[in-house]
């Protein structure tokens, strides 16, 4: 019976189907009004995989030729200024920040005990000097006068050798005339008057002797005028040594730069070594701390571009000026010691010294130190 009915109901024409069953839909009108999936979220990840390989393929070819590092500072020359005196500031010339041209008068310590130094080495000077010269005038002198008084002395030797002759003679002649015709008074004078000659001639030798000593005198001038002339350079020595003390009492500037670090104020005691501030001097470059990896191709010369974090308006231009010979760990005040415990392998960094050639604001001497920077070394050129 169920057979013949479901045979029945298949029979029926549609419509009457259709009206039998109300809810029953055509399936050929099902197939019609079904829509197909879309393919846009398919093509869109495709494009967007497109462009990404595209500018990934664009980013190598464009920097491949480039070594890059954010481990950068700048760099430069900050100079420790110090006194080498102790003693109360009594004038000071700067402040902090302030640009010094170079021999510029920054700061005085009190200078009083120096002046006296100075003064008394000034005039120990002016008197060794007169003294130097006083000997000069006489080396010279004495090489006129001694051979004069050599001459003088013999020709009085020569006087007096007549005179005794002319009283030996008178002697003899007293001696040899009948006693009548003298007198023993005058016989007694004769004597006398030789032995006075004779006296004057042992005189005049003496004085020849002495004064035949020419070489030894004019040697003994020379002796004085080096004497003196020792005498003048250890005066000059304290002169230009009591100058340089003077001059410690004034600090000026080395070179152009800024001021920086000052911890010195008008009446501060300062001891000798003392640190009073620091003075940063022109140019300033670039220490970019490359890793070890990096290092293969970078070669002295290199072209480098630089934007600065502090001021992103800069584009500096430089190039490699030098790499350091050794790691920064090398150089550390306290190296790595890997030959004890357990090791751990780490990629060190290398300071290469970048010097700026353009980029800089007209006028300006450099940057401020240590502020960050990014450098990008063109290793193809």
């Amino acid at each position: 019976m169920t057979d013949e009915n479901d045979d029945s109901a298949d029979h029926k024409p549609r419509d009457q189907r259709d009206q039998d069953n109300p809810d029953r839909k055509d399936d050929g009108e099902d197939n019609k009004n079904a829509k197909p999936k879309s393919r846009l979220p398919i093509i869109i990840a495709i494009v967007i995989a497109v462009i990404a390989i595209i500018a990934f393929v664009i980013y190598y070819l464009t920097t491949m030729g480039e070594v890059t590092t954010d481990d950068a500072y700048t760099d430069g020359n900050a100079v420790s200024m110090a006194s080498n005196v102790s003693g109360y500031v009594t004038q000071l010339n700067i402040d902090d920040n302030s640009f010094v041209h170079k021999g510029q008068l920054l700061l005085t310590i009190d200078p009083r005990p120096d002046q006296a130094s100075f003064a008394q080495a000034k005039a120990n000077l002016a008197l060794a000097q007169s003294e130097y010269a006083a000997a000069q005038i006489n080396l010279v002198e004495t090489r006129v006068k001694a051979p004069a008084q050599l001459q003088q002395a013999q020709a009085q030797l020569v006087q007096a050798q007549a005179q005794a002759h002319q009283m030996q003679l008178n002697y003899a002649r007293e001696l040899s005339v009948d006693q009548r015709a003298t007198s023993a008074n005058d016989v007694t004078q004769a004597h006398e008057q030789l032995r006075s000659a004779e006296a004057s001639v042992a005189q005049a030798q003496a004085q020849v002797n002495t004064a035949s000593l020419v070489p030894q005198m004019i040697a003994d001038a020379q002796a004085q005028v080096r004497e003196r002339a020792a005498q003048l350079g250890e005066a000059e020595a304290n002169y230009q040594s009591a100058a340089v003390e003077l001059s410690y009492n004034y600090i000026r500037a080395p070179a152009d730069g800024w001021i920086t670090m000052r911890n010195v104020d008008l009446g501060t005691y300062v001891q000798a070594g003392q640190q009073a501030f620091y003075l940063v001097t022109a140019p300033t470059w670039v220490t970019a701390n490359f890793k070890e990896t990096q290092l293969t191709h970078i070669r002295i010369g290199d072209r480098v571009t630089m934007t600065v974090d502090a001021y992103p308006y800069l584009k500096l231009r430089g190039h490699v000026q030098s790499v350091q010979e050794g790691s920064g760990a090398r150089f550390s005040e306290f190296p790595a010691q890997n030959a004890t415990g357990n090791f751990v392998k780490i990629v060190r960094r290398v300071p290469v010294k970048i010097v700026i050639d353009s980029g800089l604001p007209p006028g300006a001497l450099g940057l401020p130190l240590g502020i960050s920077v990014e450098p990008t070394v063109f290793i193809n050129d």
